[in-house]
C-alpha cells in the first residue's frame, strides 16, 4: 500500500510540474526540491520573487525581515492585508506564501539583518542562495561579504519607481546545461568516424528501389554526393555560397525520375538540399570551450576541486588524444524522412559513438580522480549529461560587491560612455541609485520620502552625485530632469515593477539552483519608463 501510495504521490508530481519538468528535466527538479531560499525583507519585490520560486515548488524559504507592516506596504504588496498592520511583515508574509504550494516549507525571522548578521552571520550558511531587497549600502556590503566569503550566491533586487535594478553576486557559477537556442546538430559530416564511414558505404543508392531511394535519411544522402564533391575538390569540402549551390546542384541531379522524365517526389533529396547551408559546419572548439581548458581550475587540478573542472580535464585529455581535436560526440541526429529500420539504425551508429566517447572520458575521469586523492564518486549519470552537452558549456564568474564599491575601480570609471550623451542608455539609472544610497547614508532617508521636501532633497541629491562622479572620476553631466524624476520617486515600490522584477529575479535564481541556462552577469538594470533595460559587468 506504501508503495502505490507512493507511486500515487509521484504522479500527482509529474502532473503538478509537467512544462517545468520540460524545460529542466527531473535533475533540474530535484535541484530546486532540495533547495533553501533566504529572504531578506518582504517587500512588494521580495514577496512577488518567493512567489514565482514557491510556485514551481523550491524545497524550503525563509523570510528575514525585523519590520513591522505598514500601510504603505498594504498598497503594494498583495501578501499583505490591513488587518496585518501593525505586525511582523516577516511572519504574516511567509503564512500568505506558504498557503500558495504544500510542497514548500516556510520559515521567517524577526530580526533585522544588521544585526542577525552581527550576531549570528553563520546563520546564512544553511541555503542554497540569498536573495536581498531593499537594503541600504552598509547592511549590502556587510551581507555581500559575509556570503562571498561562505561561497553562496547573493541576488540583489530593487525596484525603485519605474526603476529595477538586480545584481547577481557569486564567486563561479558553472553551467552544463545552457540549452542554446540556436544550435547546429553535432552530425561530424566533415569528419565522419568510422563507423558512420562504414554504414554509410554499406548502402548503395544507385541499386535501391523506388521506395527505398525515396526514404534513405537525408544525411545518407547528403554524405555520399559530398564524396563525390570532395573527390573532384582534391577533398576539400564546399565553403563558400557558389561552392555549396554547385553541391546542391549534384545532389538534385541524383533524384530519379519516372517514366515520363518528370523528377520523382523525393522528400528526403529536398531535405538533403536544405541541409548544405547548415550541416557542413566545420567541427571546432569555440573560444568559450578553450577558455575553460586554460583555466587555472582545469590545468591546476587538486583535491578539492568540484566536479565540473574534473570532468573539464577530462574533456580536454579527450579532445587532445582520442579526439583528435573534437569534443565527445553529442550523439543524437534530428528528425527526417526516411523508413524506421534505416532511421533507427543510424541513429545508432551515433549512439553507440556517443557511447564510445563517454567511456573514454569516464575512465579519463576516474583516473583523475584517483591522481588528486580526491574522495567520493562523479556519477555515469553526470558524465553522460556533461558530455552530452560538452560544446555549450559555460562559465560564469561575478565581482564581489567589495571590488564593485572600491573607489579605484576600474569598471566604475568606466561608466562615462554609458551617461555623456544627449540620449544616455539606461546606465545612468545605476550611477543615480548609488547617489540616492549615499542620500540615505547621510541623511537616514531616502530623498522625496517626505513630499514636502522634494525641492530641498534635489539639491541634496545633486551634491550627493557630484561627490559620487568626483570620487569616480566621471567628468560627464547628468541632466537635472533625471535627478528630479528619482526625487518624485520617493523611493515608492510600484506592484507592477515587484511584479516585472520578481519574475526576472525568480528567473535567474532558478538558473543558479538548478545549473541550466545561463545567468546575467552581473548588473541588470530596467527601465519601465521605456520599456528598455541593459546588463552590465560592474
Amino acid at each position: 500500500m506504501a508503495a502505490i501510495g507512493k507511486s500515487k504521490a509521484g504522479l500527482d508530481k509529474n502532473n503538478k510540474y509537467d512544462r517545468q519538468l520540460r524545460l529542466w528535466g527531473d535533475h533540474g527538479q530535484t535541484a530546486l526540491e532540495t533547495s533553501r531560499v533566504c529572504l531578506i525583507n518582504a517587500s512588494a519585490t521580495g514577496t512577488e520573487i518567493l512567489k514565482n520560486l514557491i510556485l514551481p515548488g523550491i524545497g524550503s524559504f525563509t523570510v528575514v525581515d525585523g519590520h513591522k507592516v505598514q500601510g504603505e506596504d498594504v498598497g503594494n504588496n498583495f501578501f499583505l492585508t490591513k488587518d496585518s498592520i501593525g505586525q511582523s511583515r516577516a511572519k504574516f508574509a511567509t503564512e500568505y506564501l506558504s498557503e500558495l504550494n504544500e510542497d514548500v516549507s516556510g520559515d521567517f525571522m524577526e530580526e533585522h539583518p544588521e544585526s542577525l548578521l552581527e550576531s549570528n552571520s553563520d546563520f546564512f550558511s544553511q541555503f542554497t542562495i540569498v536573495v536581498a531587497t531593499n537594503l541600504c549600502e552598509r547592511t549590502l556590503l556587510k551581507l555581500g561579504k559575509c556570503l562571498w566569503e561562505k561561497n553562496i550566491p547573493l541576488l540583489i533586487c530593487r525596484c525603485y519607481g519605474f526603476i529595477g535594478y538586480m545584481r547577481l553576486v557569486v564567486r563561479e557559477h558553472r553551467v552544463i546545461e545552457s540549452h542554446p537556442d540556436n544550435a547546429h546538430e553535432d552530425l561530424r559530416l566533415d569528419r565522419p568516424f568510422k563507423g558512420l564511414v562504414q554504414y554509410i558505404d554499406s548502402i548503395d543508392l544507385n541499386t535501391m528501389n523506388k521506395k527505398d531511394h525515396s526514404h534513405t535519411p537525408w544525411l545518407i544522402v547528403l554524405y555520399k554526393y559530398l564524396q563525390e564533391w570532395k573527390e573532384k575538390h582534391a577533398g576539400e569540402l564546399p565553403k563558400v555560397y557558389r561552392e555549396k549551390n554547385q553541391l546542391k546542384d549534384i545532389i538534385r541531379e541524383g533524384i530519379r525520375r519516372n517514366e515520363e522524365g518528370v523528377l520523382e517526389d523525393e522528400e528526403n533529396f529536398d531535405e538533403a538540399i536544405k541541409a548544405v547551408n547548415t550541416a557542413l559546419n566545420p567541427t571546432k572548439i569555440s573560444s568559450q570551450i578553450q577558455e575553460l581548458f586554460n583555466d587555472d581550475e582545469c590545468t591546476n587540478l587538486h583535491s578539492e576541486s568540484s566536479n565540473f573542472w574534473i570532468l573539464v580535464r577530462a574533456l580536454k585529455e579527450f579532445v587532445e588524444n582520442e579526439g583528435n581535436g573534437a569534443l565527445p560526440l553529442r550523439g543524437t541526429i534530428p528528425d527526417m524522412t526516411a523508413d524506421s529500420e534505416r532511421y533507427i539504425q543510424l541513429q545508432n551508429v551515433y549512439h553507440e559513438q556517443a557511447d564510445s566517447d563517454i567511456s573514454i572520458i569516464s575512465n579519463k575521469v576516474h583516473d583523475l580522480l584517483v591522481n588528486i586523492g580526491r574522495g567520493g564518486n562523479i556519477t555515469d549519470q553526470e558524465i553522460k549529461t556533461f558530455c552530452k552537452n560538452a560544446a555549450f558549456l559555460r562559465l560564469v564568474r561575478c565581482r564581489s560587491l567589495e571590488q564593485e564599491y572600491s573607489e579605484d575601480s576600474d569598471k566604475l570609471k568606466d561608466l562615462s560612455h554609458h551617461i555623456d550623451d544627449e540620449e544616455p542608455d539606461d546606465v545612468i539609472f545605476y550611477v543615480l541609485l548609488r547617489a540616492i544610497d549615499s542620500f540615505y547614508d547621510k541623511y537616514n532617508c531616502f530623498p522625496g520620502w517626505y513630499t514636502d521636501q522634494v525641492e530641498s532633497d534635489v539639491i541634496k541629491l545633486k551634491t550627493c552625485l557630484s561627490k559620487l562622479m568626483h570620487d569616480w572620476g566621471l567628468n560627464c553631466m547628468i541632466k537635472d530632469d533625471y535627478i528630479h524624476e528619482m526625487c518624485r520617486y520617493g523611493a515608492s515600490e510600484l506592484h507592477t515593477m515587484s511584479a516585472f522584477i520578481g519574475g526576472a529575479a525568480a528567473q535567474e535564481v532558478i538558473k543558479i539552483i538548478t545549473h541550466q541556462f545561463i545567468p546575467f552577469n552581473n548588473t541588470y538594470i530596467y527601465n519601465a519608463m521605456k520599456q528598455t533595460s541593459v546588463t552590465i559587468e560592474l
